[in-house]
């Protein structure tokens, strides 16, 4: 049974979600740190076994970012990513009571653009906006 919970993972199951999409491990002292400031995380089981993962940092009133959408590939095609995007969409539209002009970004994978423009996100550079940055 498919469930999504709002929930923080530990640091294993984290690593576990990232290397089974290829993004590899961390120290889990560092997934610590980053889970432990992370604004909202949503957890997807498959009766207690972690398969997908959502989350949002951010400031909460200007600036919001999602992060770290992933499934692993025995699950995806399944539409999970869609209900966590969903699900992190959900919280947004509270933080958007605060501030209704918040923003919200991301980073898709390459090849990813098109699953996140359909839920309205656009991509970089535009008309009205620069390419996204990244400092390394």
């Amino acid at each position: 049974m498919i469930r999504y919970i709002e929930h923080v993972p530990s640091a294993k199951e984290f690593n576990y979600l990232t290397d089974s999409v290829g993004w590899g491990t961390r120290k889990n002292n560092i997934i610590d740190e980053a889970l432990r400031n992370t604004l909202y995380s949503l957890c997807v089981y498959d009766d207690d076994k972690l398969i997908g993962y959502g989350r949002i940092i951010g400031d909460k009133t200007i600036f919001l970012y999602i992060q770290d959408i992933m499934v692993i590939p025995k699950y995806q095609n399944k539409h999970i990513g869609t209900g966590i995007v969903e699900n992190l969409l959900e919280q947004i539209n509270a933080y958007k009571k605060i501030n209704p002009d918040i923003r919200t970004y991301l980073g898709a994978s390459k090849g990813k653009e098109s699953f996140y423009e359909k839920f309205g996100f656009i991509s970089r550079p535009n008309e009205d906006l620069g390419a996204g940055m990244i400092l390394y």
